[in-house]
């Protein structure tokens, strides 16, 4: 990749500044976590089992722990390291909730962790074509994040993304904390829109389609598939949250909060809604007080326009 500096009109190919240490990398991106990847950081060097993490974050969005492994080179496998670490994880569940709780100072429950969305982040200055290939498919749960570090001190991620439609059945990882005959066997399983959308209605397919038609052809907008739901980002923050009912579909838009004072929580937001389709509702996520939330309850597609209309302006307002 190359990177300009514009000057007067003029183009000045800006030089790469390298790595020095795999270490760097880790500094950095334990240190801006929440920007780079929109996570919670939870610790470092994390020694579980047989393996020491180089990472450990939470995505609270997902309800699910990932881990952050950071390379300089390309002798390794990232899907061989990858099932050991998620092996280890379902395993060690304790583990991980505990460090959580002692970390965060929060009281995070097992029931409430998604350990099916649990997932590995692979961070290097390069990957090569075997590495990249062994996570072509749509639903591993490993993601190949390139690093680069120029003399002006810009830095460029860049996640390798793969167009495949293929699945692959990721191989069964023994659990033995939850067994009670034997061995019980769980897996880590990605979630897909496909399989939402197999369970809901026609005019609810439809529905979701026009919406995700609109969203993707604005800028910098994607989707972000968890157990429970579908949400559309801009950036890595959140426009909605789609729930795929099987003849609806429950859309919800983080307002914020306001103390008993008055005083309103950054991004505070609030609808145009001259047709008043928006219900405002008292509404607790997961894993701690989000505030209140705007809620639609939609069948098909007969008010679509105004609910983009509606929308637009929670992606206007990021």
């Amino acid at each position: 990749m190359d990177v300009y500096k514009l000057k007067s009109g003029t183009l000045k190919q800006v030089e790469s500044k390298p790595f020095a240490l795999e270490r760097e990398i880790q500094n950095l991106v334990e240190s801006n976590t929440e920007e780079i990847f929109g996570l919670e950081f939870v610790a470092s060097e994390l020694s579980v089992g047989d393996y020491r993490l180089d990472t450990l974050a939470y995505d609270r969005e997902s309800s699910c722990f990932v881990i952050i492994e950071y390379k300089k080179g390309h002798s390794y496998s990232v899907i061989d390291q990858g099932y050991s670490y998620l092996s280890t994880m379902l395993q060690k569940k304790a583990d991980f909730i505990l460090e959580y709780n002692e970390t965060r100072e929060d009281n995070l429950k097992r029931g409430e962790v998604d350990w099916g969305s649990s997932r590995v982040i692979f961070v290097a200055p390069s990957f090569n074509s075997y590495q990249k290939h062994s996570v072509n498919f749509k639903d591993v749960p490993f993601e190949l994040w390139e690093i680069k570090r120029f003399d002006d001190d810009t830095i460029v991620l860049n996640q390798h993304r793969t167009t495949s439609r293929e699945s692959i059945v990721s191989p069964p990882i023994v659990d033995t904390n939850n067994s009670s005959l034997g061995e019980k066997k769980s897996t880590v399983k990605s979630h897909t829109i496909d399989e939402m959308l197999s369970k809901t209605s026609a005019e609810c397919r439809d529905l979701w389609n026009a919406i995700y038609e609109y969203f993707d052809n604005l800028e910098d907008t994607r989707i972000k598939v968890t157990r429970d739901y579908v949400s559309i980002l801009k950036g890595k923050k959140t426009i909605c949250y789609n729930y795929l009912r099987k003849n609806q579909i429950l859309i919800e838009v983080s307002r914020g909060t306001q103390k008993s004072d008055g005083t309103l929580s950054r991004g505070y937001f609030n609808f145009n809604d001259p047709d008043h389709l928006a219900i405002e509702n008292d509404w607790t996520w997961k894993n701690g007080d989000k505030g209140k939330v705007y809620q639609f309850k939609v069948k098909d597609t007969s008010k679509i326009d105004y609910l983009l209309y509606l929308l637009k302006q929670k992606y206007d307002a990021i």
